[in-house]
């Protein structure tokens, strides 16, 4: 009985040591094997980001009529597609076919390709101001938006700039106008010949733009005159960002820029000092110097563009519901169609900006019912990004 009591022990524990190699071989087995899966798996999936698609295939929509050309990446899963009026889209890539290589239509998304930017940002350089210089003497203040990226305004930070291009010392106020009430942003003091950041305008502050308000006083350390005080108000179409030609180059920054002067230039001042008698002597000689004028036919229009935002429509929106606004919309746009139409416009441009699409879905739907014999589709993303529809009156 003993030595049957020791056996069975060592079996026992024959038995486990068996069962524990046994076990550890087959972890061995199963990670050996897992591990040669997941790196085909990763090779498959670099090859497919890789491969799907590139610049220059014809593609066709998988969703929609008609397709075009590759030109672009936007993002992981967008791309920019070129069609047969030559107007850029954005698409996804997963509703796309490549015409060029069928066998490339997984459906997955691609990486955009890495773009080679520099490791260290350049920021503009910021005038030391304070210098007097010769030819300098007429008060002469701007309003300028300058993009970080002028040929893409809209895909980074937008920054406002008050800029001092005078002999000036100036004292401002900086503020937002809004809903009939005022918002100072910022104030203080710029020195002469230099500029001063008032703010940095993110994307998603586009489609709702306040008007811009500055009160300006100006003053030299010395001088024969004192300058009067300045006020002045802009209001900035939010599609201007959208707009590549909308930013050009200039003196104040490396960058192009959308500049608005705040001040009369000196031939206007000097036309306000004028009495109303030399202005009847000025209007008079003129008038004797006019040759006759030929009559001009008005050639028609190719596009016209009209801007559905609602402070574009009326000046004070205020105690209107949603609705309201939306009826005011598309009935500005029924009106329009009917004043393009008789015009005989080639194309009519409806900018209704990004929002939520309730617009954008009205008015296809009003095109659809009231105007179905003329085609619309998204207009030049260059030129609008994704906030119009442009329809095509006649060819």
């Amino acid at each position: 009985m003993q030595y049957g009591h020791l056996a069975d022990g060592s079996c026992n524990r024959l038995f486990l040591f068996f069962c524990i190699l046994t076990r550890s071989s087959l972890f061995n087995q199963v990670q050996r094997y897992t591990k040669i899966w997941l790196d085909k798996k990763i090779v498959l999936l670099q090859k497919t980001e890789k491969d799907m698609i590139k610049i220059g295939d014809r593609v066709k929509f998988l969703n929609d009529v008609g397709g075009g050309i590759v030109t672009g990446f936007m993002g992981k899963n967008m791309v920019y597609v070129e069609n047969e009026d030559g107007f850029e889209v954005p698409y996804p890539v997963s509703k796309l076919i490549n015409v060029d290589d069928p066998s490339l239509n997984r459906g997955e998304p691609v990486t955009e390709k890495p773009e080679v930017i520099p490791s260290v940002l350049q920021k503009e350089e910021e005038p030391s101001g304070g210098i007097v210089l010769k030819g300098k003497d007429s008060p002469d203040f701007y309003f300028c938006i300058v993009p970080f990226d002028s040929k893409n305004p809209v895909g980074g930070n937008i920054n406002l700039y008050l800029v001092n291009d005078s002999n000036y010392i100036v004292l401002y106020q900086y503020a937002h106008y809004m809903i009939d009430q005022y918002k100072t942003i910022k104030y203080g003091e710029v020195k002469p010949n230099s500029r001063i950041e008032l703010e940095v305008l993110g994307q998603d502050e586009l489609a709702e733009l306040p008007d811009y308000y500055f009160q300006l006083i100006c003053f030299r350390e010395e001088g024969k005159e004192a300058a009067p005080a300045v006020s002045r108000k802009f209001r900035v179409n939010p599609v201007k960002f959208y707009k590549e030609r909308s930013f050009q180059p200039n003196s104040f920054f490396q960058k192009n820029a959308l500049i608005f002067q705040i001040t009369n230039s000196v031939l206007s001042a000097e036309i306000d000092k004028l009495t109303n008698d030399d202005l009847k002597k000025v209007l008079k000689a003129k008038e004797k110097e006019q040759p006759e004028q030929k009559i001009i036919k008005s050639a028609q229009p190719e596009i016209i563009e009209v801007d559905l935002h609602i402070q574009e429509l009326i000046d004070n929106a205020g105690g209107l519901s949603n609705k309201e606004m939306l009826d005011l919309q598309i009935e500005k746009v029924e009106n329009e169609m009917r004043a393009a139409i008789q015009s005989k416009a080639k194309r009519i441009v409806f900018i209704h900006g990004v929002g939520q699409g309730v617009l954008k879905q009205e008015v296809a739907k009003l095109l659809r019912s009231k105007f179905p014999k003329y085609s619309f589709q998204d207009a030049s993303f260059q030129e609008y990004g994704y906030g119009a529809t442009m329809v095509i009156l006649r060819k």
